[in-house]
């Protein structure tokens, strides 16, 4: 009989369900040893931490325990921070503070000030700081350098800096820790001079330097102390890669991964998750499929968010059906996985089909998150489908209990001024329970450029500038309304203020992959190869429209007061049109043509497009800002809805 409770502990290791776990308890009861410290203990840790969706039935073992000890609340503030509601972590050190005689100890400060981390609450974090002074924890090395980390969250690199200078003997730890506050407060010259001056060094020292150049988007100063190190670690690489990825240096996150491969080095989850993210953001698809054949050789096609990088990777190179394969194969689906596949149909048009997915994720027990819900308004905004989209807004307030964010009010506004109704559009954004911020209006501009509603632009105009009022982009959807309501005193206007603010506009690129190597064309760019083989194409190309498709350029969409042949010359330079020209010249036949662009695509690039797809008889899919246009046989996936 003695040793049932231990046999109880050893049934714990397997449990992954509170079900189960409350069978265990009442083994537990009927021998008595539920009073027990430590089998408590034991208890509520695996409910905190190992079980999902048992944190409330961990706080409740603690509240029914007489006398709990330190153990047991820094399990359930442990707990609460790993959940992601750290707030609960400060409320149960408080609680603990209030009604148990056992004081804190250095477990207790690093979980709370972690919450407090993660919170952003740097009034929370100063008072537990003056708590751990009265305990005198404070010089604990493992407290102490967790201030430090808390102080850098939250932007005081002052404190963070002042706390280690104060370190008696501060370890490695506590000097990658302040290298890390300073990257987080921007200060990258004061994070290498730390770097420079600590009296020894390890290779996390230099992959923390590494993340933080990446971070901060300085990339070659990582590259080149990426070079100095005498041991790369496959963290080393990652960081590489992954920062390569984030901040659009495509052709370097390729050739780190491919050099990763010829040191002999194993790809990790986080070098694999990385270089497949650049191949979304690129659109390298033919890159991507030879990483898929990498990962299924290399079994490590089991791990969750190497497959859901594979999914959001084909989805966003164009190539839904394998989006789908991959997500149909996957072992275990995560709602990330299941919010990745949703995405993908909605960035491609497949409203309905998003709908299906996420009524069978639902019947699957996968409870939906907030992006979920963005993916899915997204997709019906975007498919024009009003009444559904209205539907799901209530379903995830009323069912879910999921409060709505910017993201989805924003999706709401998008839904109604797409479809043209712009008043409804502007009347739910003024009933909003929240504020609205500048994104939102700026949505409510984008539906009056589409609709050419000056008057109502004029209004949300006047919103922007009270809430960004040096904002490029604003000026110019208003510009171009003016242009398209023929108004170009107004035109005018607005482009002597952008001048006079030397405010200029983002030029349009597109990129193309090409025998796995990534092209990228800028109209009116300085002439290359690539640009002058694209330009020769393409006059072949509209020769052959206008003659067997009847092209007639619509200049509508040239935002400037110039005669109509000018205004046709402008829209043929686009990049769109050059980058297709060039793959057509380069691409054997057969070949689906991908596009990567960085604008709204024009409607005269869509027309020409379309023409392309029937007259050439070819399969073009392009990724403009916000969805995919697959063009085929003369028609658009899109159904012209813009």
């Amino acid at each position: 009989m003695n040793n049932a409770p231990h046999h109880c502990l050893s049934l714990l290791t397997s449990c992954i369900t509170l079900k189960t776990l409350k069978q265990i308890q009442s083994s537990l009861v009927k021998t008595g040893h539920h009073s027990d410290p430590f089998f408590a203990g034991k208890l509520i840790l695996h409910c905190a931490v190992t079980v999902s969706d048992a944190l409330h039935y961990a706080r409740r073992l603690l509240h029914h325990f007489q006398n709990p000890d330190v153990f047991m609340y820094n399990t359930l503030i442990r707990g609460f921070l790993e959940s992601g509601i750290p707030e609960n972590s400060i409320c149960t050190f408080i609680d603990m503070r209030r009604k148990s005689t056992v004081p804190p100890d250095s477990f207790s400060f690093a979980f709370v000030l972690k919450a407090a981390a993660n919170y952003g609450s740097l009034s929370a974090g100063t008072q537990l700081h003056c708590q751990a002074l009265i305990h005198g924890l404070d010089t604990h090395l493992f407290v102490g350098t967790t201030l430090i980390s808390f102080y850098g969250e939250c932007g005081s690199v002052y404190f963070a800096k002042k706390l280690f200078d104060e370190m008696r003997e501060p370890n490695v730890v506590a000097w990658n820790a302040v290298i890390t506050s300073c990257f987080r407060c921007g200060d990258i010259k004061g994070a290498r001079k730390m770097f420079d001056i600590m009296p020894f060094k390890n290779s996390t020292s230099s992959n923390v330097m590494l993340a933080g150049y990446a971070k901060a988007g300085e990339m070659e100063l990582a590259r080149k102390l990426f070079w100095e190190m005498k041991v790369k670690d496959d963290v080393s690489w990652s960081t590489m890669i992954v920062g390569f990825s984030h901040n659009g240096w495509f052709d370097e996150a390729f050739g780190y991964f491919r050099q990763l491969l010829m040191v002999g080095l194993r790809p990790n989850e986080a070098s694999l998750t990385g270089v497949l993210s650049g191949c979304s953001q690129a659109g390298a698809v033919e890159f991507g499929k030879i990483l898929h054949g990498f990962i299924e050789k290399s079994g490590v096609n089991w791990i969750s968010t190497v497959n859901n990088a594979l999914v959001d990777m084909y989805a966003r190179c164009g190539n839904i059906g394998m989006a789908r394969l991959v997500f149909r194969s996957m072992p275990y689906k995560s709602v990330v996985s299941w919010t990745s596949m949703i995405e993908g149909l909605a960035m491609h048009g497949h409203a309905e089909e998003a709908i299906l997915v996420f009524h069978e994720m639902e019947g699957c027990g996968i409870r939906p998150d907030q992006i979920t819900f963005v993916s899915l308004l997204y997709a019906c905004s975007h498919a024009g489908l009003i009444e559904q989209g209205s539907r799901l807004f209530s379903r995830m307030k009323d069912v879910y209990d999921i409060e709505p964010t910017f993201e989805h009010y924003g999706c709401m506004v998008d839904l109604y001024g797409r479809a043209g109704y712009l008043q409804k559009a502007y009347d739910f954004l003024c009933q909003m329970p929240i504020s609205p911020n500048a994104i939102i209006w700026r949505t409510v501009l984008g539906a009056c450029s589409i609709h050419g509603n000056v008057e109502l632009a004029e209004q949300v105009k006047a919103r922007l500038f009270e809430l960004e009022p040096d904002d490029s982009s604003d000026k110019v959807l208003l510009s171009n309304i003016y242009a398209i309501a023929g108004k170009w005193k107004e035109v005018a206007t607005v482009r002597r203020s952008m001048a006079d603010q030397k405010i200029k506009k983002m030029p349009g690129w597109s990129m193309i992959e090409v025998e796995r190597t990534m092209y990228k064309f800028v109209a009116g760019e300085k002439s290359n190869e690539a640009t002058s083989e694209a330009y020769k194409k393409l006059r072949e190309i509209m020769l052959r429209l206008r003659v067997e498709g009847g092209y007639v350029a619509e200049v509508a969409s040239v935002f400037h007061d110039i005669d109509e042949e000018e205004k046709e010359d402008l829209v043929s330079k686009h990049s769109e049109k050059l980058a297709v020209a060039f793959g057509i010249s380069r691409l054997s036949k057969g070949k689906v043509i991908r596009i990567v662009k960085n604008l709204r695509i024009c409607r005269d690039c869509h027309t020409v497009m379309k023409l392309i797809s029937k007259v050439y008889g070819l399969k073009l899919v392009v990724r403009d800002r916000s969805r995919f246009h697959s063009f085929d046989d003369g028609s658009c996936s899109c159904k012209d809805y813009w």
